[in-house]
Protein backbone atom coordinates (compact mmCIF):
# COMPACT_ATOMS: atom_id res chain seq x y z
CA UNK A 1 0.00 0.00 0.00
CA UNK A 2 1.02 3.11 -0.24
CA UNK A 3 1.98 5.54 2.44
CA UNK A 4 -0.48 7.50 4.99
CA UNK A 5 0.06 10.38 3.57
CA UNK A 6 -0.07 9.90 0.11
CA UNK A 7 -3.02 7.92 0.50
CA UNK A 8 -4.88 11.00 2.30
CA UNK A 9 -4.14 13.48 -0.32
CA UNK A 10 -5.07 11.05 -2.75
CA UNK A 11 -8.53 11.30 -1.31
CA UNK A 12 -8.54 14.98 -1.28
CA UNK A 13 -6.89 15.24 -5.03
CA UNK A 14 -9.80 13.00 -6.12
CA UNK A 15 -12.26 14.62 -4.27
CA UNK A 16 -11.25 18.13 -5.54
CA UNK A 17 -10.77 16.77 -9.25
CA UNK A 18 -13.93 15.24 -9.14
CA UNK A 19 -16.18 18.27 -8.26
CA UNK A 20 -13.80 20.48 -10.36
CA UNK A 21 -15.04 18.42 -13.62
CA UNK A 22 -18.43 18.37 -12.26
CA UNK A 23 -19.30 21.72 -11.44
CA UNK A 24 -19.78 23.22 -14.84
CA UNK A 25 -23.49 20.86 -14.61
CA UNK A 26 -26.09 21.51 -12.47
CA UNK A 27 -26.31 18.63 -10.48
CA UNK A 28 -22.74 18.67 -9.55
CA UNK A 29 -23.09 22.48 -8.24
CA UNK A 30 -22.37 22.35 -4.61
CA UNK A 31 -22.22 24.96 -1.93
CA UNK A 32 -18.82 25.97 -0.06
CA UNK A 33 -19.95 23.22 2.66
CA UNK A 34 -21.06 20.86 1.25
CA UNK A 35 -17.73 20.69 -0.73
CA UNK A 36 -15.50 21.37 2.77
CA UNK A 37 -17.27 18.10 4.63
CA UNK A 38 -16.83 16.18 1.92
CA UNK A 39 -13.17 17.33 1.23
CA UNK A 40 -12.99 16.06 5.37
CA UNK A 41 -14.73 12.85 4.47
CA UNK A 42 -12.94 11.68 1.13
CA UNK A 43 -9.17 12.53 2.69
CA UNK A 44 -10.90 10.07 5.90
CA UNK A 45 -12.24 7.45 3.51
CA UNK A 46 -8.78 7.26 1.50
CA UNK A 47 -7.22 5.56 4.66
CA UNK A 48 -10.47 3.30 5.84
CA UNK A 49 -9.67 0.21 3.74
CA UNK A 50 -6.43 -0.33 5.62
CA UNK A 51 -8.80 -1.38 8.66
CA UNK A 52 -8.57 -4.22 7.62
CA UNK A 53 -5.22 -4.72 8.68
CA UNK A 54 -5.00 -4.40 12.94
CA UNK A 55 -1.33 -3.73 12.83
CA UNK A 56 -1.30 -0.96 10.61
CA UNK A 57 -0.97 2.62 12.11
CA UNK A 58 -4.31 3.64 11.08
CA UNK A 59 -5.90 1.13 13.21
CA UNK A 60 -4.23 2.44 15.69
CA UNK A 61 -5.72 6.12 14.94
CA UNK A 62 -8.21 5.96 17.71
CA UNK A 63 -6.84 3.54 19.98
CA UNK A 64 -8.91 0.69 21.71
CA UNK A 65 -11.88 1.38 19.79
CA UNK A 66 -10.20 1.63 16.42
CA UNK A 67 -8.17 -1.75 17.44
CA UNK A 68 -10.93 -3.96 18.34
CA UNK A 69 -13.04 -2.77 15.37
CA UNK A 70 -9.56 -3.13 12.86
CA UNK A 71 -9.38 -6.87 14.44
CA UNK A 72 -13.33 -7.53 13.52
CA UNK A 73 -13.29 -6.05 10.31
CA UNK A 74 -9.63 -8.32 9.64
CA UNK A 75 -11.64 -11.05 10.90
CA UNK A 76 -14.95 -10.72 8.36
CA UNK A 77 -12.89 -9.89 5.38
CA UNK A 78 -10.60 -13.47 5.78
CA UNK A 79 -13.75 -14.84 6.17
CA UNK A 80 -14.82 -13.57 2.97
CA UNK A 81 -11.43 -14.30 1.02
CA UNK A 82 -11.22 -17.62 2.32
CA UNK A 83 -14.71 -19.23 0.56
CA UNK A 84 -14.50 -16.96 -2.35
CA UNK A 85 -11.14 -17.70 -3.41
CA UNK A 86 -10.91 -19.53 -6.25
CA UNK A 87 -7.86 -22.26 -7.06
CA UNK A 88 -5.72 -19.54 -8.96
CA UNK A 89 -6.10 -17.23 -5.84
CA UNK A 90 -3.20 -16.89 -3.67
CA UNK A 91 -3.62 -19.18 -0.94
CA UNK A 92 -2.74 -16.46 1.81
CA UNK A 93 -5.04 -15.08 4.92
CA UNK A 94 -6.57 -12.36 3.00
CA UNK A 95 -7.66 -10.57 5.96
CA UNK A 96 -6.08 -7.46 4.43
CA UNK A 97 -6.22 -6.60 0.98
CA UNK A 98 -9.54 -7.95 1.11
CA UNK A 99 -12.89 -6.68 1.40
CA UNK A 100 -12.34 -3.09 2.34
CA UNK A 101 -10.52 -3.18 -0.78
CA UNK A 102 -13.11 -3.65 -3.42
CA UNK A 103 -15.51 -1.61 -5.23
CA UNK A 104 -17.93 -3.41 -3.45
CA UNK A 105 -17.69 -2.13 -0.48
CA UNK A 106 -16.83 1.36 -1.64
CA UNK A 107 -20.16 1.47 -3.03
CA UNK A 108 -21.52 0.18 0.00
CA UNK A 109 -19.86 3.05 2.13
CA UNK A 110 -21.16 5.85 0.09
CA UNK A 111 -24.48 4.39 0.46
CA UNK A 112 -24.56 3.74 4.43
CA UNK A 113 -23.34 7.16 4.57
CA UNK A 114 -25.73 8.75 2.45
CA UNK A 115 -28.56 6.55 3.93
CA UNK A 116 -27.38 8.01 7.75
CA UNK A 117 -26.63 11.35 6.79
CA UNK A 118 -29.85 11.73 4.93
CA UNK A 119 -31.84 10.65 8.00
CA UNK A 120 -29.75 12.25 10.56
CA UNK A 121 -27.59 15.42 10.23
CA UNK A 122 -27.89 16.45 13.83
CA UNK A 123 -25.74 13.63 15.60
CA UNK A 124 -24.99 11.09 12.21
CA UNK A 125 -22.89 14.20 10.42
CA UNK A 126 -21.05 14.88 13.07
CA UNK A 127 -20.00 11.06 14.01
CA UNK A 128 -19.20 10.26 10.49
CA UNK A 129 -16.59 14.09 10.41
CA UNK A 130 -15.16 13.02 13.67
CA UNK A 131 -14.12 9.66 12.49
CA UNK A 132 -13.05 10.66 8.94
CA UNK A 133 -11.31 13.78 10.50
CA UNK A 134 -9.26 11.41 12.76
CA UNK A 135 -8.05 8.98 10.07
CA UNK A 136 -7.43 12.15 7.79
CA UNK A 137 -5.10 13.31 10.27
CA UNK A 138 -3.59 10.22 11.50
CA UNK A 139 -2.83 9.74 7.59
CA UNK A 140 -1.44 13.14 7.23
CA UNK A 141 0.72 13.02 10.30
CA UNK A 142 1.53 9.09 10.64
CA UNK A 143 4.61 10.35 12.37
CA UNK A 144 3.63 11.65 15.59
CA UNK A 145 4.46 10.45 19.35
CA UNK A 146 2.56 6.74 19.41
CA UNK A 147 2.20 7.62 22.86
CA UNK A 148 0.33 10.81 22.03
CA UNK A 149 -1.62 9.78 18.80
CA UNK A 150 -5.07 8.66 20.38
CA UNK A 151 -5.13 11.77 22.76
CA UNK A 152 -4.12 14.49 19.99
CA UNK A 153 -5.83 13.08 17.02
CA UNK A 154 -9.12 12.83 19.53
CA UNK A 155 -8.46 16.53 20.08
CA UNK A 156 -7.55 17.39 16.38
CA UNK A 157 -10.06 15.72 14.88
CA UNK A 158 -12.72 17.22 17.31
CA UNK A 159 -11.90 20.77 16.68
CA UNK A 160 -12.36 20.01 12.93
CA UNK A 161 -15.57 18.78 13.52
CA UNK A 162 -16.69 21.86 15.63
CA UNK A 163 -15.58 23.84 13.08
CA UNK A 164 -17.69 22.42 9.96
CA UNK A 165 -20.67 21.40 11.97
CA UNK A 166 -20.58 25.09 13.41
CA UNK A 167 -19.98 26.33 9.71
CA UNK A 168 -22.55 24.01 8.37
CA UNK A 169 -25.11 25.05 10.70
CA UNK A 170 -26.96 27.51 8.73
CA UNK A 171 -26.58 25.72 5.63
CA UNK A 172 -27.19 21.40 5.34
CA UNK A 173 -24.85 19.74 3.70
CA UNK A 174 -25.54 17.37 1.05
CA UNK A 175 -26.03 13.57 1.98
CA UNK A 176 -25.84 11.72 -1.62
CA UNK A 177 -22.11 14.16 -1.47
CA UNK A 178 -21.30 12.84 2.04
CA UNK A 179 -21.72 9.61 0.60
CA UNK A 180 -20.15 10.17 -2.91
CA UNK A 181 -17.24 11.49 -1.23
CA UNK A 182 -16.30 8.99 1.30
CA UNK A 183 -16.72 6.67 -2.17
CA UNK A 184 -14.15 8.25 -4.24
CA UNK A 185 -12.11 8.55 -1.05
CA UNK A 186 -12.13 4.20 -1.05
CA UNK A 187 -11.45 4.29 -4.60
CA UNK A 188 -8.39 6.72 -4.73
CA UNK A 189 -6.79 4.46 -2.11
CA UNK A 190 -7.46 1.63 -4.40
CA UNK A 191 -5.82 3.04 -7.50
CA UNK A 192 -2.87 3.76 -4.83
CA UNK A 193 -2.59 0.24 -3.80
CA UNK A 194 -2.93 -0.77 -7.88
CA UNK A 195 0.27 1.14 -8.54
CA UNK A 196 2.27 -0.51 -5.82
CA UNK A 197 4.17 -3.96 -6.45
CA UNK A 198 1.36 -6.03 -4.73
CA UNK A 199 -1.75 -4.43 -6.75
CA UNK A 200 -5.43 -4.48 -5.39
CA UNK A 201 -8.29 -6.64 -5.68
CA UNK A 202 -11.31 -3.74 -6.36
CA UNK A 203 -12.86 -5.57 -8.93
CA UNK A 204 -14.33 -8.40 -6.83
CA UNK A 205 -15.86 -10.86 -7.16
CA UNK A 206 -15.69 -10.62 -10.92
CA UNK A 207 -13.47 -13.53 -11.94
CA UNK A 208 -10.04 -12.64 -14.18
CA UNK A 209 -7.80 -15.48 -15.16
CA UNK A 210 -9.82 -17.67 -12.97
CA UNK A 211 -9.31 -15.26 -10.49
CA UNK A 212 -12.16 -13.53 -7.86
CA UNK A 213 -9.16 -11.49 -6.06
CA UNK A 214 -7.78 -10.49 -9.20
CA UNK A 215 -4.59 -7.97 -8.19
CA UNK A 216 -5.17 -5.00 -10.53
CA UNK A 217 -2.08 -3.26 -11.44
CA UNK A 218 -0.15 -1.90 -14.36
CA UNK A 219 3.12 -3.48 -15.55
CA UNK A 220 5.72 -3.78 -13.32
CA UNK A 221 7.97 -1.63 -14.76
CA UNK A 222 4.96 1.38 -13.53
CA UNK A 223 4.58 0.31 -9.82
CA UNK A 224 5.95 1.44 -7.02
CA UNK A 225 8.04 0.64 -3.82
CA UNK A 226 5.94 1.72 -0.60
CA UNK A 227 7.51 4.40 1.31
CA UNK A 228 10.69 4.10 -1.67
CA UNK A 229 12.07 6.96 -3.32
CA UNK A 230 9.60 7.18 -6.11
CA UNK A 231 6.22 7.36 -3.82
CA UNK A 232 8.70 10.01 -1.68
CA UNK A 233 10.38 12.30 -3.69
CA UNK A 234 7.67 12.11 -6.81
CA UNK A 235 4.30 10.30 -6.31
CA UNK A 236 3.35 12.27 -2.80
CA UNK A 237 4.77 15.18 -3.58
CA UNK A 238 2.95 15.55 -6.76
CA UNK A 239 -0.25 14.12 -5.37
CA UNK A 240 0.08 17.18 -2.50
CA UNK A 241 0.40 19.70 -4.94
CA UNK A 242 -2.24 18.93 -7.67
CA UNK A 243 -5.09 18.44 -4.19
CA UNK A 244 -3.95 21.84 -3.53
CA UNK A 245 -4.56 23.22 -6.98
CA UNK A 246 -7.63 21.38 -8.06
CA UNK A 247 -9.55 21.55 -4.25
CA UNK A 248 -9.22 25.61 -5.39
CA UNK A 249 -10.18 24.86 -8.30
CA UNK A 250 -13.36 23.26 -7.29
CA UNK A 251 -13.94 25.74 -4.17
CA UNK A 252 -13.98 28.68 -6.34
CA UNK A 253 -16.66 27.08 -8.08
CA UNK A 254 -18.56 27.12 -5.31
CA UNK A 255 -18.62 30.97 -4.97
CA UNK A 256 -16.41 30.28 -1.91
CA UNK A 257 -13.03 31.76 -3.48
CA UNK A 258 -14.49 34.94 -5.37
CA UNK A 259 -11.45 36.56 -5.19
CA UNK A 260 -9.29 34.22 -6.30
CA UNK A 261 -10.18 34.99 -10.21
CA UNK A 262 -6.73 33.65 -11.15
CA UNK A 263 -8.11 30.21 -10.61
CA UNK A 264 -10.07 30.69 -13.73
CA UNK A 265 -7.02 29.91 -15.47
CA UNK A 266 -6.95 26.56 -14.62
CA UNK A 267 -7.21 23.97 -17.43
CA UNK A 268 -10.98 22.26 -16.00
Amino acid sequence: MSTGPTHAMSGLLAWSAVTALASSHPIGHLSPQSWAVGAVLATGAALLPDLDHPGSTISRTFGALSGGLSAGINVVSSFVYRTTRLKKDSKRDGGHRGLTHTLVFALLAAVFTTAVVQNSQKWALPVLMFVFAGLAVRGILNDWNPKQDALMITVVSAGITWAMIAWTSQTNASAAACGIAVGVGCFAHYVGDAITEQGCPMLWPIPIMGKTWFPVAPPKIMRMKTGGVVELAIVGPVVTILSVWLGLAALQATGALPFLDWVDLLPI
